[in-house]
């Protein structure tokens, strides 16, 4: 299995210096040829000299329908690289790439150019959303005087919880943290959680599950049952358009509780419970988990589904 690395984003947004800086680094340099794919021309292009000191050899695909597994076979039996970087054109659907089955998704990376980033989300999202969703990090640069980043924060964490974001402006990495956009008061017990709130709630426990750890908290959700968890165990959660109304996608953590067998699928129920920290195999480490006080069956809310553009819910 040969591994590749893909960067995406839409055009000019920093894709070709991101690989640029990466393929000079010696720690990018070991045996082998590099197959760089390139399917996009940007303002800036590889230089030869670095391509060469680098072992890398560049090839083209311009046109979406180009770029197939058959096309990818072929460059590979060309070249015989031990590695591909493919730089994927940003106004191509994501979703409709496939790569040979002798290679392997060890990266994928998508940069955002931050000074353009409301105008992709307001008039691009889906295409925006595919980039983004199975991104492994998030790049957010040029980040200069942009001072609402922590909602260009709240809006990608929305659509991929997992990924790593990361904002940068002239002089480096910024620190840009959800705690100042947290629309309720830490100091309640329980915190009461409407409709945005639980969403907020939920994409903040995930990155500092410290702050909730032995509060208690209170919000209306859906019940969802797992087959694989035990008897005492479900999810309390709510629907969230993470793109658009076809893109939705459920966000609850489990829930111990002894009564679980009693509840039935997408019943509302009014959940009180004490967040603490524990090993969950899906987080890949520890992780927010409920620990039920009370959960009573209740009718669904007016607004029975989290949109994140819209914190009046």
């Amino acid at each position: 299995m040969k591994p590749v690395y893909i960067i995406n984003g839409f055009l000019d947004a920093g894709k070709t210096d991101f690989f640029r800086y990466t393929i000079a680094q010696p720690y990018f340099r070991t045996k082998g040829k590099t197959l760089l794919i390139v399917c996009e021309e940007g303002e800036n292009d590889y230089e030869e000299k670095l391509l060469k000191s680098t072992n890398t050899v560049v090839e083209r695909i311009e046109d979406e329908e180009d770029f197939t597994p058959e096309a990818l076979i072929a460059l590979d039996a060309k070249h015989g690289p031990e590695r591909i970087l493919i730089e994927y054109n940003g106004m191509w659907n994501f979703k409709n790439m496939k790569l040979p089955i002798m290679w392997n998704l060890e990266q994928q990376i998508t940069v955002i150019d931050a000074s353009s980033f409301e105008l992709y989300f307001s008039n691009m999202k889906s295409l925006l959303a595919e980039q983004i969703r199975n991104s492994d990090m998030i790049l957010f640069n040029r980040c200069d005087g942009i001072e609402d980043l922590a909602s260009y924060k709240r809006n990608v964490k929305a659509i991929n919880q997992k990924a790593d974001i990361i904002f940068e402006d002239k002089d480096g990495e910024v620190d840009v943290t959800l705690d100042e956009d947290l629309p309720f008061d830490l100091t309640q017990d329980p915190i009461d959680l409407n409709n945005y709130g639980y969403g907020m709630f939920y994409l903040d426990a995930l990155d500092h599950v410290e702050r909730y750890e032995g509060k208690n908290v209170r919000f209306k959700g859906m019940v969802l049952k797992p087959e694989e968890f035990p008897k005492d165990r479900f999810v309390p959660g709510r629907m969230a358009m993470t793109c658009c109304a076809q893109d939705m996608q459920f966000l609850g953590f489990a829930c111990e509780y002894d009564k679980a067998q009693e509840l039935k699928e997408k019943d509302w129920v009014l959940v009180t419970a004490k967040v603490v920290k524990q090993f969950v195999p899906e987080y890949k480490g520890e992780g927010p988990v409920l620990v039920a006080i009370s959960v009573e069956k209740t009718t669904a809310p007016e607004n029975q589904v989290i949109d994140f553009s819209n914190p009046q819910q």
